[in-house]
């Protein structure tokens, strides 16, 4: 099928805000054959936050390890008659660590809550859930199946190229944990089970059954027609997911994850559940899992927090640019400012476009996002920006923040 002889499908994002449904994402790119043209959940750089971002909290996160929990493996699919063939039994062995993520997202103009689900990876309380998740929160409070009350956690570490990240529950002791199968031995036709922490509902986890449609799937997605990402190796599956899903488990029946829920795809930009749903596969989810645990940025992991400008912005688009009346063509088109932060203190503000951090050019959102990352809070940056004909160059000092 060639690409434009069918409707766009709009993308409702597996994560969850309780004030009002996070927007769908586009489908874009190479048409909707073998290789379906998908949405991802993250958005790299649109949330803007303030305040002390996610709980980073580098002497809690990066504390040493045992030997024992030093780096978390997968193990051999179970297959056939040799493990579980219930699905409820499946069910039962991994509700117990999958856990309800509940964050408070700061944006330029109002506070807002939102869900998601992660999946317990450590006794001692690191969980592995979807950067999109946690992006943009000032605060992360995890329920725990089985545990009164809820626990509050920190980031130690995410990868956006990815959507992965992994959280660690402060004072936690003895949790149950899931069991991550290698995720390469995975067939078509394969029953798979999906469970989530479904429209941030809470409590036990819906649990809903289907079968593996497709493998290595390349899934594209946009924010309002901005800020196209791109996640590659995914698996499809039939199996229902809604928003507040993000992070959950696709396991097998002998219940072992193979995958994390991340995004669904749907014809309607009303419709709150998705029968076409895409997962990182575990393999993939668990070398990055190590990665961020381990400490070992780059190459897409960030481990601790990273330097805060306080802008939410989209990539400069030519009507924007006309419409501003500027003479440049792309950039990071600054949206929201957030009170307070360098960027209003630099004197940035909103309509403006940034084009350089250093010597660093930007030309998209995402580019800003990556030049910014490399710095920790207390790095002065030369940002330049353009605002109306005027361009503009200051040394700004970052702070820390939930975004950019």
């Amino acid at each position: 099928m060639t690409p434009g002889s069918m409707p766009e499908p709009a993308f409702i994002p597996a994560g969850f805000t309780t004030q009002a449904p996070l927007p769908p994402r586009l489908a874009t790119g190479a048409g909707f054959g073998k290789r379906l043209a998908a949405a991802v959940v993250v958005a790299i750089v649109l949330a803007t936050g303030g305040g002390i971002g996610v709980g980073w909290n580098l002497a809690q996160a990066l504390r040493s390890r045992s030997a024992a929990e030093a780096e978390i493996h997968t193990v051999a699919p179970v297959t056939g008659t040799g493990g579980t063939t219930s699905v409820g039994a499946a069910a039962t062995k991994i509700i117990p660590a999958v856990v309800d993520i509940n964050t408070t997202i700061q944006t330029a103009n109002s506070t807002t809550r939102a869900a998601g689900t992660g999946l317990i990876l450590t006794s001692s309380g690191d969980v592995l859930t979807n950067n999109h998740v946690v992006q943009g929160a000032i605060s992360v409070e995890v329920a725990i199946q089985g545990r009164s009350g809820t626990f509050t956690a920190d980031v130690i570490g995410v990868d956006p190229t990815q959507d992965l990240a992994v959280i660690r529950i402060r004072d936690v002791s003895g949790l149950p944990t899931v069991t991550l199968a290698d995720s390469s031995k995975l067939q078509i036709g394969q029953t798979v089970v999906a469970i989530g922490n479904a429209l941030g509902l809470g409590g036990t986890p819906r649990v809903t059954q289907g079968t593996i449609t497709d493998l290595d799937q390349t899934i594209t997605a946009s924010e309002n027609g901005s800020n196209a990402e791109q996640l590659s190796g995914m698996i499809q599956s039939d199996a229902q997911i809604s928003p507040g899903d993000s992070g959950g488990a696709l396991a097998n029946t002998a219940g072992q994850v193979v995958g994390i829920i991340t995004a669904g795809q749907t014809s309607s930009f009303s419709t709150d559940s998705s029968h076409i749903a895409y997962a990182i596969p575990s393999s993939t989810a668990v070398r990055i899992a190590n990665l961020i645990r381990s400490g070992q940025a780059g190459g897409g992991v960030i481990v601790g927090p990273v330097g805060y400008l306080g802008v939410g912005v989209v990539t400069l688009d030519a009507p924007s640019a006309a419409q501003l009346g500027l003479s440049i063509s792309s950039g990071a088109l600054v949206r929201t400012v957030q009170a307070g932060s360098p960027a209003e203190r630099a004197g940035i503000s909103a309509g403006s476009v940034i084009t350089a951090i250093n010597s660093t050019t930007i030309d998209t959102s995402a580019s800003l996002g990556t030049a910014l990352h490399v710095f920790k809070p207390g790095d002065s940056v030369s940002v330049t920006w353009v605002s109306g004909t005027a361009s503009r160059t200051a040394n700004v000092t970052l702070t820390t923040g939930p975004a950019v």
